[in-house]
């Protein structure tokens, strides 16, 4: 069965990982070959969705934004409704789009899309976060579809070893992907593309996709608010 929407991809993870570079530069890959949106997510500003619109990788109008008022944690995987009426209102506006990313705000390693709102969702850390992230677990680092190792450019800086986080990534994670990436290398963002490209294939033959979130047990708490 043919999709009759565009398939939601989520985009997750802490504050500074990357986020919005990553979903600009796989606009920039993705743009010529499908119909590409984004709904971004910040607590009391439109920050993201500004710069995205500033990069030029998308008509501006298929850039949105949400204002979640308080924890980035709510509006993706509890009290999604402005976050589902923001994609749907962006259809509507700009569609028939392809594909939407959907940023999360800013958070910590607790945070993960409700399977209502995204179809699949990628979860980015950076090396400056230091590299005992992967142990430290957490539902985005554990099951996330893809799970995104960004700014591996900085490793020697920041006295990072990118071969041990993708190491454990990997332990942690098998038979899930990981994909260590630098934005600055002109194909930094041709993996996790190529990825989306899949998943894109995958949702257009079958009207749906299975995220791995959905079903999964979750063992880990959300922060205090």
């Amino acid at each position: 069965m043919q999709a009759d929407r565009a398939l939601r991809v989520g985009i997750v993870g802490p504050v500074g990982s990357g986020k919005s570079h990553l979903i600009a530069a796989l606009c920039r890959e993705l743009a010529g070959e499908c119909r590409v949106g984004v709904v971004t997510n910040d607590i009391y500003t439109t920050e993201d969705a500004e710069f995205l619109r500033s990069t030029g990788v998308l008509p501006a109008d298929r850039i949105s934004a949400v204002q979640t008022g308080g924890c980035p944690h709510t509006a993706i995987r509890d009290d999604i409704a402005a976050n589902l009426e923001a994609v749907s209102e962006l259809e509507a506006a700009a569609g028939p789009l392809d594909l939407v990313f959907v940023e999360s705000g800013g958070d910590n390693l607790t945070a993960i899309f409700s399977p209502a709102l995204a179809d699949v969702q990628a979860f980015v850390i950076d090396v400056a976060a230091g590299d005992d992230i992967p142990r430290k677990g957490g539902p985005g680092i554990a099951r996330a579809d893809l799970l995104v190792i960004n700014k591996t450019d900085l490793a020697p800086h920041v006295g990072a070893d990118v071969e041990l986080m993708v190491a454990e990534s990997r332990r942690r994670r098998d038979p899930l992907p990981v994909h260590a990436t630098s934005l600055r290398a002109p194909d930094g963002a041709a993996a996790v593309a190529g990825w989306v490209r899949e998943r894109l294939a995958a949702f257009h033959a079958h009207g749906h996709l299975h995220s791995s979130a959905e079903g999964a047990p979750d063992h880990h708490h959300a922060h205090p608010h």
